[in-house]
């Protein structure tokens, strides 16, 4: 597999950049592929830290004053804290880990573009309804 136009001009063939112009072990430089694994197909310590820093700051940032958070300091106040923080977490948990599963699964059946491309399409559909739909 190939891509173009990535990591300042190069190409991406299993793992490693080639340099435009260049040849020869000079114009080689290995990377991790997208999956996250090296050319060697072992895991990278900063690989594993990039990975869980970026799900953190995702999550952290997509559920901070949302709606079902909302809900959890309404529960949270008429109910058990230590209830609602124990059940807030498995619920988040399994949430969380039936979307890693499904989208390993579908990352391996569908491009990563596809994905993004059919997402936006939802995106913007409830962006539409929303302006047009909602009181």
């Amino acid at each position: 597999q190939q891509e173009t136009g990535m990591a300042g001009g190069g190409d991406v063939e299993d793992g490693a950049v080639k340099r435009r112009g260049g040849g020869g072990k000079k114009g080689v430089k290995h990377a991790p592929s997208s999956s996250g694994l090296s050319a060697a197909g072992d895991y990278s310590g900063s690989s594993w830290e990039a990975v869980f820093i970026q799900a953190l700051t995702m999550t952290f940032l997509a559920e901070w004053g949302d709606r079902s958070q909302i809900a959890t300091i309404a529960l949270a106040a008429a109910k058990d804290p230590l209830g609602v923080t124990i059940g807030g977490c498995i619920g988040h948990s399994i949430c969380t880990g039936m979307a890693v599963v499904g989208g390993r699964m579908l990352a391996s059946r569908i491009s990563e573009k596809t994905v993004a491309f059919y997402g936006g399409l939802v995106f913007l559909a409830f962006g539409i309804h929303s302006v047009f739909f909602e009181e």
